[in-house]
């Protein structure tokens, strides 16, 4: 079982027990030690109880419970719980607004046990006389239904990457020649994903028999010489298909295309006199083969640029890709440092040095640090003593770490009215300002706007962050008007942030894509809460990559003295 995976049991059991009104502090535990192994750079299934114990927060009963759940694949406490409710309950906790406590009361009051329960309450107007709950409650947790319903069988790019890895390293045992290429929305870097689509090129059939026998498979759908379908735990679908090596690149494309792109790209080989499918690329009149071992050699025969796979969606890169005007697209490597993390100074799992030490191993040029401000009661936000205490001693570590500057920062609360959490001779003191919303959430469009206007008007304000507020899966965007919101940035000279969590992805690649060509300075940065999560920027690079990104359209590809100069509060007149 793969950390993942340990992961979600142990956050389940979690849940269970806040349903069940369990102890605080063992809710805790188990909360706090499936974040913690979820980005553990060791593969826990691997470490003995005493390496297991040595994790932070990991005692001996965890640990014996986390060894069950490597050596079998189950936990008899999980089961445990899980008998003692209803086996949808826990699908209620992925509706905006709907937490562990809600869910309890709402089992016990209304005998609530799924999504459709609470839906015909909801629609009955059964909720509105619960504690806590009103009519504003009950549409919002209609609204969060109907947009859970939209993304039934989505994935978060992420975990779907972590999966589809797994499943081409559990392949490539029985195969060791074989090319095992993920493709489809994964390989596009879509936010949330589907089916895992993989190409075997080269492969031999009993590698059918290798994914159907793959430890998480729950479901075989179907099953052949060249294409084989399972259902895997978590609910993700896996398409297995063997492919010839002369059909390599034909394949790549035609898998890898959204429907629009391939029938773009389709169109324009008919234009041309050929028929283009998974196979290779044909001449009508004669049915002789023109490209498809590769795909560069099939967008060169059609005239055109080969097209990077996350620009496939039919948003003009067809159209580029024949005038040569394609963009020459951020990569990871462009990006010098990060604008974004936690500390143990608010709610992060690593201090100060440890996150510097981490940044450092991974080649980062600097890093800002922005732990909280004080209306984030729950993370142990700062007030203004101790955020300017905090930037002085992140000060003080500059020089001690080789080839890293660290910038004094804080993501400082945009309060209901626009106001900031903090006042302006605070934040004049530091290095970089990151503005975010993480209350009030339901506000109306033109309140959320007006807010947000308010916010960008504060001269000290250099990034917004995170600035739809979503998560992914979880929470929809906050309603505001985002074009009067661009317009208001690029006038102030504030910067907008990808936020590279991968429940935010926010700004999406379209709210990007709208940025870059109003010419706003954006951000990539990891918004990490402990060391592990420092690795994150290469979901941020996705998001920008689709959106046509540049490396000169993003400040933290600058070296720290450039970077310094373009922020907003170096540029005031």
């Amino acid at each position: 079982m793969d950390n993942r995976a340990l992961s979600q049991v142990l956050g389940e059991i979690a849940d269970l027990l806040e349903i069940r009104g369990d102890n605080a502090f063992k809710i805790r535990a188990y909360r706090t030690a499936a974040e913690t192994l979820a980005t553990w750079p060791q593969a826990v299934a691997q470490l003995n109880e005493q390496q297991l114990r040595s994790i932070p927060g990991i005692g001996k009963d965890l640990a014996a419970r986390v060894r069950e759940l490597a050596e079998t694949g189950t936990s008899a406490y999980h089961k445990e719980l899980l008998e003692q409710f209803p086996p949808t309950i826990l699908d209620l906790l992925r509706l905006q607004g709907v937490g562990p406590k809600t869910v309890a009361m709402l089992h016990s009051t209304l005998n609530i046990k799924s999504i459709d329960d609470l839906a015909a309450a909801a629609k009955a107007g059964k909720l509105k006389g619960l504690k806590g709950m009103g009519a504003r409650k009950e549409a919002q947790i209609l609204a969060s239904i109907e947009e859970r319903s939209k993304d039934s069988g989505r994935h978060l790019l992420s975990d779907t990457a972590e999966t589809a890895a797994s499943l081409v390293d559990f392949l490539r045992i029985h195969d060791r020649d074989v090319e095992l290429i993920p493709v489809g929305s994964l390989r596009r870097g879509r936010e949330t994903c589907g089916d895992i689509d993989i190409l075997a090129v080269g492969g031999q059939p009993g590698l059918m028999e290798a994914l159907i026998s793959h430890p998480h498979v729950e479901r075989v759908l179907g099953q052949g010489d060249t294409k084989s379908s399972v259902l895997l735990r978590g609910g993700y679908q896996a398409d297995l298909r063997l492919v010839p090596s002369e059909s390599r690149g034909a394949a790549m494309q035609y898998f890898t295309g959204s429907k629009a792109h391939n029938i773009c790209v389709r169109d324009r080989a008919v234009q041309l006199g050929f028929k283009l499918n998974e196979y290779g690329l044909y001449r009508v009149d004669d049915d002789s083969r023109v490209a498809g071992e590769t795909e560069e050699e099939i967008y060169r025969a059609l005239g055109m640029e080969w097209v990077e796979p996350e620009l496939r969606e039919n948003r003009g890169e067809v159209e580029a890709a024949r005038a040569g005007t394609l963009p020459k697209l951020i990569s990871l490597s462009d990006l010098r440092g990060d604008l974004h993390m936690h500390t143990t100074e608010t709610d992060g799992k690593d201090d100060l040095a440890a996150m510097a030490e981490a940044a450092q191993r991974l080649g980062r040029e600097y890093i800002a640090i922005t732990d909280h401000s004080q209306a984030l009661a729950m993370a142990n936000g700062l007030d203004e003593r101790r955020a300017l205490e905090h930037a002085a001693r992140v000060r003080a570590l500059n020089g001690r770490f080789e080839n890293l500057t660290l910038l004094a920062g804080i993501e400082c609360d945009i309060l209901s009215d626009g106001r900031l959490d903090l006042s302006d001779d605070c934040l004049a003191q530091l290095d970089i300002v990151v503005a975010s919303i993480h209350s009030n959430f339901s506000q109306e469009s033109q309140q959320m706007t007006d807010r947000i206007l308010r916010a960008i008007e504060n001269p000290w304000v250099d990034v917004l962050g995170h600035p739809t507020g979503r998560r992914l899966l979880q929470r929809e965007s906050i309603k505001f008007d985002m074009t009067t919101v661009m317009d208001s940035v690029s006038r102030h000279g504030v910067t907008m942030e990808i936020n590279c969590q991968p429940q935010r992805l926010d700004l999406n690649d379209s709210h990007a894509r709208a940025a870059r060509e109003r010419g706003i300075p954006l951000v990539i940065s990891t918004d990490a809460h402990s060391v592990n999560a420092l690795s994150r920027l290469q979901w941020g690079v996705q998001v920008a990559r689709r959106a046509w990104v540049q490396s000169g359209d993003v400040l933290n590809t600058r070296p720290v003295d450039e970077l310094r100069s373009r922020l907003r509060r170096n540029r005031r007149s």
